[in-house]
């Protein structure tokens, strides 16, 4: 019933999307919360993550002299509670799921635009786009740049469940008061 790695590809790319605030780490430890967006092959692998970033930000000179990077996501997390089970002797524990990607970065400064386009729809849908910002986006433009992280390697952390009997995994489920932790419980557990 315990599984420490996605049910499928996708599932990493829904995490990501679901949660889009990663941290970017540079090789020479500066590290940033940005919101990224994947990119995925046919099967539904992600193969780069895509985002932009403020041209100060000591990201952007270190991953011109050096590419190689991390990024690290959090996805739904939560502290489970001895007494959601109604097993005596059983434990407290965490469950999250969590990623870290291995990747090497270009600055694509001709793509700034589409990754705040892209992430304004990938946020906002149809309710709001960089066109409303009007004359001021050019301006805005000048002080970000685009960048997209090739994936190098992967690692996954679905943590969604430990040594739980059927009934005390099913108690967890009803019980937590985290619902978005608890249904992705539920979907990792299926066969």
């Amino acid at each position: 019933m315990i599984r420490c790695e996605p049910r499928e590809a996708a599932d990493v790319a829904r995490l990501i999307a679901d949660y889009p605030l990663a941290w970017a780490v540079s090789r020479a430890f500066h590290a940033s919360p940005l919101p990224l967006i994947a990119e995925t092959d046919v099967d539904g692998r992600v193969t780069a993550l895509f985002g932009h970033c403020g041209r100060r930000n000591p990201l952007v000179a270190d991953f011109a002299a050096d590419r190689r990077g991390l990024v690290l996501f959090n996805g739904p997390q939560g502290y489970v509670s001895p007494s959601l089970l109604s097993q005596p002797d059983w434990a407290p524990t965490w469950n999250y799921a969590v990623l870290r990607f291995v990747v090497d970065v270009d600055i694509v400064e001709d793509e700034t635009l589409d990754a705040l386009d892209r992430l304004a729809a990938h946020l906002e849908g149809d309710r709001w786009s960089t066109d409303r910002v009007g004359p001021r986006r050019e301006t805005l433009l000048q002080h970000i740049v685009a960048f997209r992280a090739h994936v190098v390697s992967v690692e996954t952390g679905f943590k969604l469940g430990q040594d739980e009997s059927r009934t005390g995994f099913a108690e967890i489920v009803a019980g937590h008061p985290d619902r978005t932790l608890a249904a992705w419980m539920e979907e990792q557990a299926r066969p």
